[in-house]
């Protein structure tokens, strides 16, 4: 059994991602956790060389707490398509370039599975989710538009934020990170 020191006061959020840091944010509010994020503070981008999403956030967060002082948190994560061999994974970032143009990624995503014949929905599964083509909604960031969680009618781009992420009971903590912290809320939070 292991026990973990609540987190109390201030800590910061390893992302330079604005639509991250939101949902992350208010992910925490319920806590009283006041969160900065590693883009407000200034601090560089670490290369993230990992080959993981586990990895690339381990890295993140060591280099926020390590040029901040604070006690950091990090995610990685991305989308992970099926028909494209899990592909763009740990990319997926990079594959909306440097000016992180999302639609062009979801053009060039779309295109691949086309390439593929990959046409139906059984075809375009990624992880637990279907990809839509065209994108519907312009709520959320990233690839949301183009994802629809499994056994729903609206993509993340088209859903409330506080169905896509919100904690129960007003929520429904539908997106992976969401997911992600009911464990560490559970953990470190007083659940």
């Amino acid at each position: 059994m292991s026990v973990h020191r609540p987190i109390a006061g201030r800590l910061v959020i390893a992302t330079h991602n604005p639509g991250k840091l939101a949902e992350m944010r208010e992910l925490l509010g319920r806590f009283g956790v006041e969160a900065t994020s590693a883009g407000e503070r200034g601090l560089p981008e670490p290369e993230e060389t990992g080959t993981s999403f586990r990895e690339n956030a381990r890295i993140k967060a060591q280099a926020a707490a390590a040029a901040s002082g604070l006690v950091a948190f990090a995610d990685d994560s991305g989308l992970a398509v099926d028909a494209l061999d899990g592909a763009p994974g740990i990319h997926s970032a990079r594959w909306a370039g440097p000016a992180k143009d999302f639609r062009y990624a979801m053009e060039k995503i779309d295109g691949m599975l086309r390439e593929r014949h990959a046409v139906t929905p059984a075809a375009r599964r990624a992880h637990d989710g279907t990809l839509v083509w065209p994108p519907r909604g312009q709520k959320g960031f990233g690839y949301d538009p183009m994802f629809l969680p499994d056994g729903h009618t609206l993509t993340f781009g088209e859903m409330p934020s506080q169905d896509k992420h919100g904690l129960p009971p007003h929520g429904r903590g539908l997106s992976h990170r969401a997911r992600a912290f009911l464990k560490l809320a559970e953990a470190c939070l007083g659940g």
